[in-house]
């Protein structure tokens, strides 16, 4: 990366006469690094031992390998060379080939008159200082552009923090030619830990040591460091985001090869390293949150599964099943069974609106306050319970804009009277359940649940509804759902359509062994599509 434009220029002459070889030396000494070779061979030898040569003149007419031969021998080595011929008129006809294919530059004839000479190698000169200066741009841009192209890779290939700051490490050290480098993180990688130094090395050996020994810098730095018995080039930096400092770097090298041109490039690519680590330090910084957010909704969703997953004891001539599969971790639907000490029996299914954590929120507050007013010494009428919940719930869910549908059934097993109140909610559905095993003459038909319906909970700052009633028979069951339930897309002739009630009445049609509501879920959820609400389901047998 080192640019030749300042330096003293090289220059190869080759003549096989020995006093044009001393004449050419003295000519240019002054000006340039002056080689001489009395042959082609010798030449070639030269320029294997000292590397590429700035300017080639050389005689055309030599013994075993004429100029023209030996030139065209050098261009795909040393392309840049300007290469010149010396020649007689009469060979001239022999260097148009030579010179059309960009083989040789001029050629001078001979005798040569020093001044004509003097100018055309000066020229040469310039040509060449120009291509090597193009070239040294274009490299350096080349090298640029590889580096952002390298650390813009790192940012679409990986938003982990450690491997970010491990492909930043090792993108530098490669791209800088360093033997090592120590990167030095601000946050650590692993929560509640010191910040460790990353590492690399050319020979893969371990750099840990060194990170150890030196300290990080957040100042641009170009200097010398003793390491144990070696001296090492340093080039570090450090890396901030709006004056927060995100990490630094250090790079080392036994051999000094840095030079100014380094120094800007490499800090040229630091806004892509800052691009890199801060969107790798804030998919870290999010990924913990998710975690512990995470974390926190398993929590929320077991207290959740030990409000709903409730266990009562077995009920002479009774079957009560219940089922609630949430869309999310958590959710706003729940059901409630209550055996009152008097002996009645609640059923409640509920559907707080909205999904996630709030509605799981209003979800267990529901609960609660519907368990107090169940254990009142005498069993309340479900309409009141509707009309207290309601006042007690109404300022939270009218602030938060939420509201919440309810349906609550009181049943007595020795009257098998059953009281209703609903707050726009799907109509419960009652049916005969032991018609549906034995089979009838006549198709059997759903008895929707209509009366004691009002408003959700939440709309109103009163809630009033005159309480519905109907006596059940041996073999009748009741069916209460939330809308997850009746608004399931199921597969209709190769199509998904919501199952709406008139489509729930169908499955439990189906229900011919035996009411089984697991069962019935099952036959719910059988497209690939994703459940969009929170799906609950209660029932009640009376034994036949």
């Amino acid at each position: 990366m080192s640019s030749p434009t300042h330096e003293q220029l090289k220059l190869l002459v080759v003549d096989d006469e020995l006093d044009n070889l001393e004449l050419l030396h003295r000519t240019f000494r002054r000006s340039y690094r002056v080689y001489r070779a009395s042959s082609g061979q010798e030449a070639l030898d030269c320029l294997a031992q000292n590397g590429e040569m700035a300017i080639i003149i050389s005689d055309q007419r030599m013994p075993k390998m004429n100029g023209t031969e030996f030139l065209s021998l050098t261009v795909n080595d040393y392309p840049d060379t300007i290469r010149i011929v010396l020649t007689g008129y009469t060979d001239v006809e022999d260097l148009v080939d030579a010179i059309n294919s960009g083989q040789v530059y001029r050629y001078i004839t001979k005798p040569w008159k020093p001044k004509e000479l003097r100018q055309v190698i000066d020229e040469a000169a310039k040509t060449y200082r120009v291509v090597k200066q193009r070239t040294h741009d274009l490299s350096r841009s080349l090298k640029k552009e590889s580096l952002y192209n390298s650390i813009t890779t790192t940012i679409r290939r990986s938003l982990d923090y450690a491997s970010t700051l491990q492909t930043v490490v090792d993108a530098l050290g490669e791209a800088f030619e360093a033997d090592y480098a120590v990167l030095y993180p601000v946050d650590a990688i692993a929560p509640d830990n010191t910040p460790q130094p990353v590492t690399y090395s050319k020979t893969g050996e371990s750099a840990s040591a060194l990170a150890a020994a030196d300290t990080p810098c957040q100042q641009l730095v170009l200097d010398k460091f003793p390491y144990g018995d070696v001296t090492l080039t340093r080039l570090a930096t450090g890396f901030t985001y709006r004056d927060i400092p995100l990490a630094s770097i250090a790079l080392y090298q036994s051999t000094n090869t840095w030079n100014s041109d380094i120094v800007a490039l490499f800090t040229s690519i630091s806004e892509q390293v800052v691009m890199a680590i801060s969107q790798a330090k804030l998919y870290h910084h999010v990924q913990r949150q998710t975690e512990q957010m995470q974390a926190e909704l398993e929590v929320a969703r077991q207290i959740q599964h030990n409000l709903l997953h409730q266990v009562w004891p077995e009920i002479p001539g009774l079957t009560i099943q219940a089922k609630c599969q949430a869309a999310r971790a958590v959710g706003g639907d729940f059901y409630e069974v209550f055996i009152h000490p008097q002996g009645d029996i609640w059923l409640a299914v509920g559907d707080v609106s909205g999904k996630g954590v709030p509605a799981a929120l209003f979800m267990a507050s529901a609960i609660s306050l519907l368990r107090r007013e169940l254990s009142a010494s005498q069993s309340p009428s479900p309409d009141a319970v509707m009309a207290n919940l309601n006042q007690a719930l109404n300022a939270d869910l009218v602030n938060n804009e939420h509201m919440i549908t309810m349906v609550l059934v009181r049943y007595s097993p020795t009257s098998k009277e059953l009281v209703y109140a609903n707050a726009g909610h799907i109509y419960p559905v009652m049916w005969s359940q032991r018609n549906l095993m034995q089979g009838t003459d006549t198709p059997l038909q759903p008895t929707y649940l209509r009366e004691g319906n009002s408003v959700p909970l939440g709309i109103l700052p009163t809630w009033r509804a005159e309480a519905g009633r109907l006596t059940l028979s041996v073999g009748d069951a009741l069916l209460l759902a939330s809308d997850g339930i009746t608004e399931a897309l199921v597969n209709v002739d190769g199509q998904h359509k919501m199952l709406h009630q008139a489509g729930l009445w169908q499955l439990l049609l189906e229900q011919t062994t035996g009411l089984d509501l697991k069962r019935l879920l099952a036959q719910l959820n059988t497209t690939d599509t994703e459940q969009h609400d929170d799906q609950t389901i209660l029932s009640l047998e009376v034994a036949f």
